[in-house]
């Protein structure tokens, strides 16, 4: 039996947010065969390759193999080390930006620099008042990937330490939505990791964002 799981619009589109194949063995692609017959209603997505695909937490291709017991997840496109203070957390409670960094500065005496990047909700996107945000994630996925990127940003920009956390659920304007806190010996390093973090997450975490506008409901799948 092979698990299927649907996020965001696809969920949204099927009314499902899982589906079970009795499916032995064969590829991504005979698998999205099955999809779009028991779902049609998701083939406009399905059918082009507007989806990313990812089999027992890992992003594959269409010609992957599957088996018995594989976990695979079906999305759209994203919208979005032990001993060490900094951590990775998606949440639905807010989070204090000062409480974050002075947790962080824990982490060495070493440091001497930290950069800080907070992303907000916003009352215009696309050119449409936007009410209000929502955000899903696939959990296990998502911390693997925030956790992942954590760690190539502490490996190749030399940076002692780095948290990154992001909120889920309905949020209003103005609310504070993401932030990515790193701490370096200089500035120059921390700058650079924060960056990159913050671009690594809108492109690999499996987080997406819909909006309430006054022309209804859109799942945003592009990020500025």
């Amino acid at each position: 039996m092979i698990t299927v799981k649907l996020f965001a619009i696809l969920k949204e589109r099927s009314r499902k947010d899982e589906l079970t194949f009795d499916l032995a063995e064969g590829t991504v692609a005979d698998l999205l065969e099955h999809v779009t017959l028991a779902c049609p209603e998701v083939s406009d997505f399905v059918k082009p390759g507007r989806i990313i695909v990812s089999v027992n937490h890992e992003f594959v291709k269409k010609d992957a193999p599957v088996r018995d017991g594989d976990e695979v997840a079906l999305m759209p496109p994203f919208s979005g080390g032990s001993g060490r203070r900094g951590n990775v957390r998606i949440q639905r409670e807010a989070f204090s930006l000062d409480q974050e960094v002075e947790h962080l500065k824990l982490s060495s005496p070493s440091i001497g620099g930290i950069v800080t990047f907070l992303g907000t909700t916003r009352d215009i996107s696309h050119d449409k008042q936007v009410a209000k945000l929502e955000f899903e994630h696939y959990p296990g996925m998502a911390e693997k990937k925030l956790s992942e990127i954590r760690d190539r940003a502490i490996r190749e920009y030399g940076v002692i330490d780095a948290t990154i956390i992001h909120r889920i659920g309905n949020l209003t304007v103005g609310e504070n939505i993401v932030l990515i806190v790193v701490a370096s010996g200089h500035r120059e390093e921390a700058f650079r990791a924060c960056r990159f973090c913050i671009d690594e997450l809108k492109r690999i975490a499996p987080i997406w964002k819909k909006e309430t506008t006054p022309e209804g409901e859109v799942w945003v799948e592009d990020h500025p």
